[in-house]
């Protein structure tokens, strides 16, 4: 274990992970309310985060460390294509500015939680309510084993070998996610942002410079594909469809996560979300930034026998010691903001709209925020355990799952905000079969997330959950349409 141990990385790597596990339980005397014994203090932080706190804490929960791992790696191994995140990343801030204000309204006028406390509050439909709910735990779950995995990778790069590193690491982000709730990662994103601009600034400014420049850069990377018969440094004509709707799908979905919405809910007003809407694309420049690297792994050489080592390969061979450390320790960091807001988002959802709904509707404040403390270890529970005991290919696969299942809950929380011409039992049905047909579709592709239509000669390559989206949507209006038929046709609605 101790052989290939880089010592001068791992002090670096533990001087600021001790940094940040301090801050994480200092965050309960952060702005401290009465009582942390409420899902309004616990969850949502007293829903009182100004500007600055929600764009740190947005922005750790939006790009996590499974990003600034997964990314660089699929431009490394796929080119051009892995760039899908950057568009995706603009499309969504319109979205953000125009729908999440509305949103956010709605949650404080009647103290909603959760998507789940939206859907019940606008169509009273307790079915609905728990489709939302339980899709958005198990979209959740694969989500925060990613970041474990992210922080799986960088501890490995320190020489570190064996489950008792990331276990160590898993115990500090549950506990103090127990004590502080949504204060400790808004807390810590202050620090886990700083470090990452500064890894990737230094990263593209530096590394270039030792590998001839940008120019020698793209001539390897496209070298590197041509080499391999797949790939490149521009799309093809036929993936332009595809990489678009990628791009469309993924904006639609990433404000449909718990831990996304989470950080809306804890906006201080409306006003805070639009101004985060107009900042929050610097971190898209950060992450076209963070995606070259695949390109520089081509210029640098390197052979790695999985693409997730590129980016600590990289900092490892062109870097000192010490800075490799810093980098580590700042995608370790960047993994403990977004899975400790994931883990509060599934607990809030499964205190709120599963315990008290169905279990226990007489449930107090300060037990509902315990419900929802327990809920999140057991969720951190299950994602450690899903990367110790299955293949890591596992936990990716229920990745892109995850995000087709979390868009099918579009139609039930947004279309209620413009519209009351829905109901919910067309919603119901429209979400199980997107549901549904998504998931089945995905599993004949082998969990791609692209499913090619093949109308005669002609074939159209698109998301797979758009697609699921797009049937849900349309089986919402015609079920609707049908219910509002019998509705004002009694003879209709008997049958007769």
């Amino acid at each position: 274990m101790t052989a290939d141990l880089d010592i001068p990385a791992l002090s670096v790597f533990v001087f600021f992970f001790l940094l940040v596990t301090v801050m994480g339980f200092v965050a309960a005397r952060w702005r401290r309310p009465e009582t942390l014994a409420h899902l309004d203090e616990w969850g949502l932080g007293g829903r009182k985060f100004g500007t600055w706190i929600t764009w740190f804490l947005i922005g750790g929960d939006f790009y996590t460390a499974y990003t600034v791992i997964a990314v660089p790696a699929l431009v490394y191994a796929v080119g051009a294509y892995g760039f899908f995140a950057l568009p995706y990343t603009i499309i969504v801030y319109p979205f953000v500015f125009a729908v999440m204000p509305v949103l956010w309204q709605a949650a404080k006028d009647k103290g909603y939680v959760t998507a789940g406390d939206v859907v019940y509050g606008t169509y009273g439909s307790r079915a609905l309510e728990l489709a939302v709910a339980v899709t958005g735990v198990i979209a959740t779950m694969p989500y925060i084993a990613l970041q474990l995995i992210g922080m799986e990778v960088a501890i490995k790069a320190l020489g570190l070998h064996g489950e008792i590193p990331l276990i160590v690491a898993f115990l500090v982000l549950a506990f103090y996610t127990y004590s502080s709730g949504l204060r400790a990662p808004a807390l810590i994103a202050f620090v886990k942002d700083i470090m990452i601009y500064v890894v990737v600034l230094v990263a593209v400014a530096i590394v270039p410079s030792k590998l001839g420049g940008y120019g020698a850069v793209f001539d390897a990377a496209d070298a590197a594909f041509k080499a391999k018969g797949s790939g490149g440094t521009l799309l093809s004509p036929a993936q332009i469809l595809p990489y678009a709707s990628l791009a469309l799908g993924s904006a639609l979905a990433a404000f449909m996560y718990p831990h996304t919405l989470t950080g809306i809910f804890a906006s201080s007003g409306g006003n805070t979300i639009r101004k985060n809407a107009v900042l929050l694309p610097a971190y898209t420049l950060l992450l076209g930034l963070l995606a070259m690297l695949g390109y520089m792994g081509h210029a640098a050489g390197l052979k790695v026998t999985s693409n997730n080592d590129v980016v600590p390969a990289l900092f490892k061979t062109l870097f000192p010691s010490w800075f490799a450390g810093f980098a580590f320790a700042a995608i370790a960091i960047g993994a403990l903001v977004p899975a400790a807001v994931m883990s509060i988002g599934a607990a809030n959802l499964f205190s709120r709209n599963v315990w008290k709904a169905y279990v226990n509707p007489n449930v107090t404040s300060a037990g509902e925020a315990q419900v929802a403390k327990i809920t999140s270890m057991l969720v951190k529970v299950g994602a450690l355990v899903a990367i110790l005991v299955l293949p890591t290919q596992f936990a990716l696969d229920l990745q892109l799952l995850g995000g087709l299942w979390i868009l099918q809950t579009l139609p039930a929380l947004v279309f209620g905000l413009y519209m009351s011409w829905f109901r919910a039992p067309a919603l119901l049905a429209g979400w199980a079969v997107g549901f549904v047909a998504g998931s089945l579709i995905a599993w004949s592709d082998g969990l791609k997330p692209l499913h090619t239509l093949t109308f005669g000669d002609a074939k159209l390559t698109l998301y797979t959950g758009l697609l699921a989206l797009a049937v849900n949507i349309v089986v919402a209006v015609v079920v609707n349409a049908a219910l509002s038929l019998g509705r004002r046709n009694p003879a209709v609605a008997a049958g007769r």
